[in-house]
Formats: C-alpha cells, sequence, structure tokens
C-alpha cells in the first residue's frame, strides 16, 4: 500500500470521529460559539508550532487565500451542517445531502484545474453516492418538522463551500507550507462563525465533562490531525479522488456509533459500505488519461 493509501486511511478514520464529537458537544453549546473557539485554539496551536518549529512565514497574498480556504471548509462547512442539525434537520438526510460533496467537486474540478475524470471514475463517484444513501438509509427520517427550506439552504451550501473551497486549495495554496497556511485557515474560519455568533447566538457554554472531552477531541485530531491528512492528500492528488473518500465517512462513523454507542447496524448498512468502498476504489484509481488520488 501508498503512502497516500495510508494516509487515505487514516483521514477517513479520524474525520469520521468528527460526527460523533459534534454529537457529544452540541447538547451543551450553540454552534457558531462552539466552532469558534474550536477554530481559535486550533489557530493559536498552529501559531506556536510554528514558533517552535521555526517555519518561514508565509505572503501576505498566500495568507488571505488560505483563510479564504477556512473561511469555506471550516466556517461555511461546518456551520452550516451543524446550524441545520441544531434546527431540526435530521442527520441522517443532512449526512445524505452532505454526501453530493464529491460529485460537485469533481464536476467543479474539470473546467476549474483541468483534471480530467475517466468513465470509470464517474461511475464510481454515482456507486458511492449509492452507497451512502444504503447506510444512512436506515436512520433517515424526513417527516419532522425540522426539513425545511432553510435547513436544505445550510446544508447545501455547505456541500457547496466545502466543494469551492477544496478546489480553491489546490488552486491557490498548493506548494504553500502547511503550518502557517492551515494556521491562517483557522482564523478564516474563526472569522465567519465568530461572526455568525455574534449575530445570531448568545456565547453561553454549559461546561460538561462531555463538552470539555469534545473540544480536546475535535481541536487535536480533527483540527489539527485529519486537516494536515487531508491537506497533504489536496496536494498531492486529483481532488476529484480526495473528495471521493468522503464517501467512505458515513459507514466509519456507523461502525463506531454501533461500537461506542451501541446504535444498530443491519445488514443493508453494511452492503452500503461494501459497494462505497468498491466505489471509492474505482473513483480513485487513476485512468491513462486522469490522475488519481
Amino acid at each position: 500500500m501508498t503512502a497516500n493509501r495510508w494516509i487515505a486511511f487514516l483521514f477517513v478514520a479520524l474525520w469520521a470521529t468528527g460526527f460523533l464529537g459534534a454529537r457529544l458537544a452540541m447538547p451543551w453549546a450553540e454552534p457558531f460559539s462552539f466552532l469558534f473557539l474550536r477554530f481559535a485554539i486550533a489557530a493559536g496551536l498552529f501559531a506556536a508550532a510554528m514558533a517552535a518549529l521555526k517555519r518561514p512565514r508565509i505572503t501576505i497574498a498566500a495568507a488571505i487565500r488560505s483563510a479564504m480556504v477556512g473561511a469555506l471548509m471550516h466556517g461555511l462547512y461546518l456551520g452550516g451542517v451543524f446550524w441545520a442539525i441544531r434546527n431540526g434537520m435530521p442527520s441522517g438526510m443532512s449526512a445524505l445531502l452532505v454526501g453530493l460533496q464529491p460529485v460537485l467537486t469533481a464536476l467543479l474540478a474539470g473546467p476549474v484545474l483541468g483534471e480530467t475524470i475517466a468513465a470509470r471514475q464517474w461511475g464510481g463517484l454515482a456507486a458511492g453516492l449509492v452507497g451512502v444513501a444504503m447506510v444512512l438509509w436506515p436512520k433517515l427520517d424526513v417527516s419532522g418538522a425540522g426539513v425545511t427550506g432553510a435547513t436544505l439552504a445550510a446544508c447545501l451550501g455547505a456541500v457547496f463551500a466545502m466543494a469551492l473551497g477544496t478546489i480553491w486549495q489546490k488552486r491557490f495554496v498548493a506548494g504553500v507550507d502547511l503550518i502557517p497556511a492551515t494556521a491562517m485557515q483557522y482564523v478564516g474560519g474563526a472569522a465567519v462563525t465568530g461572526l455568525l455568533a455574534m449575530a445570531f447566538e448568545t456565547w453561553r457554554f454549559q461546561w460538561t465533562g462531555e463538552l470539555a472531552f469534545a473540544l480536546a477531541w475535535l481541536v487535536l485530531v480533527l483540527s489539527v490531525g485529519a486537516i494536515l491528512l487531508l491537506m497533504a492528500l489536496i496536494e498531492s492528488g486529483a481532488v476529484a479522488g480526495v473528495a471521493s473518500l468522503f464517501y467512505l465517512v458515513p459507514g466509519v462513523t456507523a461502525i463506531l456509533a454501533w461500537a461506542l454507542f451501541g446504535e444498530s447496524l443491519n445488514a443493508l448498512q453494511i452492503a452500503g459500505m461494501a459497494v462505497t468502498a468498491a466505489a471509492v476504489a474505482a473513483a480513485t484509481r487513476p485512468g491513462r488519461s486522469a490522475v488519481g488520488a
């Protein structure tokens, strides 16, 4: 197995835990306020790492571009999903909508980055979406009042922001030192969520052991570990193939929820995981004219 495959495997495993961290945190904090605190701490950690490792400063232009990536991939993506769930959107429906992100990223990668997506890879992307639907189907509930125009718009806006942020990272931030660039990403994410929190929230936190653990986990494991792995994958591979890795996240999350919280895991979900794994293998394996992740 190549180094990139190991990085991809570790990224998916870590990223999947983010949904469990959010499950622990959301009863005790408002979404934008919580995300602002998470991003501010992460930015401080990366700034400290820059000083400790004596990394060179990046240019003002690169800093602004990196902050834009953070505003899209962290602030608007996570902010939109968290807000929708907080306002009644069923988590299964939100996860299914977020599953559109790899297809949207592939559609943008062609005209913006000049990537050629082989027919087999398009088939893999489509099959991956089917596999995600199979994994999430037992948990899908759209009967509640939480599926509104506002929550749908928040989820779909989050999908578009993540796809655009991935494209922006590959197009404008490639080759920039990861440590200062990621620090600026979190500055951008904190700016967006901070403004949203000031506009719509009260900044109240009910500090519990669950909230403290979720914050520490999401900062150290997701905002530091997983994001560095994602940036490395985007740097070294085609964004359509990298984006397809997100298809694997619902299945891994379902396994973790079954192991940690005793949630159900049935035959349809297991079959969906198999379909998704095969689809990602097809989408990330390069053809003659396509570059693979």
